[in-house]
């Protein structure tokens, strides 16, 4: 299972249920990496988009303890049990969790991959993701050149969660 997520150099991710900036060519990447694929979200993620309306051409998997909760075209789970067994039918390689701080927290441990932007300024933030380059089982297997969208320097990474024997 792959996770997508930007962060600033504290491994911030957002402020007020917002990303902390929303720089185009991140946004390309997100949208072709997870476009006809799995996403796996909280409901305040879901919250977070336009109209709070699920991504198209995506499946799109809410994990939420709200039993009352009803959205059009999204998959409702209820705890880490059923959306593992909901999981099942599903390629691991098509599958992305997309947030928030407490579903990537959850879900880290069953990720392989993770894809990385990486911004060099710091923000406001009130949410967080774990520092993967404290954990000895990730490693950054491939990084882009530094990209830059007006003042703001970020690079896309790419990290593996690298099997202990």
């Amino acid at each position: 299972m792959n996770l997508i997520v930007a962060v600033d150099p504290n491994w911030a991710i957002g402020f007020n249920n917002e990303l902390l900036v929303k720089i185009p060519q991140d946004q390309k990447f997100f949208y072709e990496e997870t476009m006809g694929k799995v996403v796996i979200m909280g409901r305040k993620t879901l919250d977070s988009f336009p109209n709070g309306l699920p991504l198209k051409g995506r499946t799109n998997i809410i994990l939420t303890k709200n039993a009352n909760l009803q959205v059009k075209n999204t998959l409702l789970v209820h705890s880490l049990e059923e959306l593992l067994e909901e999981l099942k039918k599903y390629n691991s390689k098509d599958v992305y969790v997309i947030g928030g701080e407490s579903i990537y927290r959850l879900l880290l441990p069953y990720c392989d991959t993770a894809l990385v932007t990486k911004i060099f300024r710091s923000f406001d933030a009130d949410t967080y993701f774990p520092d993967l380059d404290e954990m000895s089982e990730w490693k950054i297997v491939a990084d882009s050149e530094k990209q830059i969208y007006f003042d703001l320097e970020y690079i896309f990474l790419k990290y593996k969660k690298i099997k202990k024997n």
